[in-house]
């Protein structure tokens, strides 16, 4: 149930964003929307089939334990039901912020991670182009935090459809008014928020790591609020990976075993530049 769930709402989101993507754009895409939608959508597929075989439904099973065994902070504090579930939803979301910080300063990390920003164009398909391996790592890591939290299997399915929807939002390339777009920023990461993200250049890349609530880049110091270049004009990527015959499904999978040619190359630790002068 839990597997129909979460594809039948992935499915849903999916098609709204990719039709409101043709209907009303926000950039001209600069790439063959066939060849990257094949490539996104392979690696796509092939992280779901490597969850389903490795792990299953492992993060409900594992909230379905800790809390027959009695194990998290939920099943000793004994909340009531409706805090329990939307404490949940709050600390996953910030812990996932964390966990994306740490894959942009943790060179072992990185080498996964820019699988995902070497994208030379950013729509929906963009938020699930992501290494195996990085998203076996990220499964492990929220395994952890449901046993550690005691969260239930209710509050684990709802955080995986609202993470999984939200970051096809911010990543779609639809078209927000600047007004509903100011408005929303105050819930909810936006297209035009996350975007900054994946500009080229270094300083806009190391901001805006959210992928749900914004309160979070907000509060540590990470949130820009407009690229350098205008959003239909500023270049995505990343230095060192604009040819596209290094970036087809085959050469992604082995990408994280290269020698970065990357802005995190030099120093193999995280580049402070980001976060200065905001």
């Amino acid at each position: 149930m839990e597997t129909i769930v979460r594809l039948t709402a992935f499915l849903g989101i999916f098609a709204s964003l990719a039709l409101m993507e043709k209907v009303m754009p926000r950039r001209e895409l600069s790439m063959s929307k066939l060849w990257r939608w094949f490539t996104n959508l392979s690696l796509t597929a092939l992280n779901i089939i490597i969850v389903r075989v490795l792990f299953g439904a492992a993060l409900v099973k594992t909230a379905v334990f800790a809390g027959e065994s009695g194990w998290g902070v939920f099943n000793y504090l004994k909340f009531p039901y409706i805090l329990e579930f939307l404490v949940t939803i709050v600390f996953l979301d910030f812990m996932i912020y964390i966990q994306h910080i740490l894959s942009h300063a943790l060179p072992i990390f990185w080498r996964l991670h820019l699988v995902h920003h070497t994208d030379l164009d950013f729509d929906v398909t963009t938020a699930a182009r992501f290494h195996p391996l990085e998203i076996i790592i990220s499964l492990i890591y929220k395994l952890g935090l449901i046993i550690a939290i005691g969260a239930s299997p209710a509050a684990v399915i709802a955080f995986e459809i609202i993470l999984n929807g939200s970051a096809q939002f911010n990543h779609s390339n639809i078209k927000l008014s600047d007004r509903l777009d100011r408005i929303l920023r105050w819930f909810i990461i936006t297209p035009d928020f996350h975007r900054i993200h994946h500009s080229v250049r270094q300083v806009e890349t190391n901001s805006n790591y959210g992928f749900f609530l914004p309160y979070w880049d907000y509060l540590c110091g990470t949130y820009r609020s407009q690229p350098s270049l205008p959003h239909t004009e500023m270049v995505i990527g990343l230095k060192g990976y604009s040819d596209v015959s290094r970036l087809s499904f085959t050469s992604l999978i082995m990408l994280p075993f290269e020698k970065p040619a990357s802005m995190y190359r030099e120093e193999d630790k995280i580049v402070q530049e980001g976060f200065k002068g905001r």
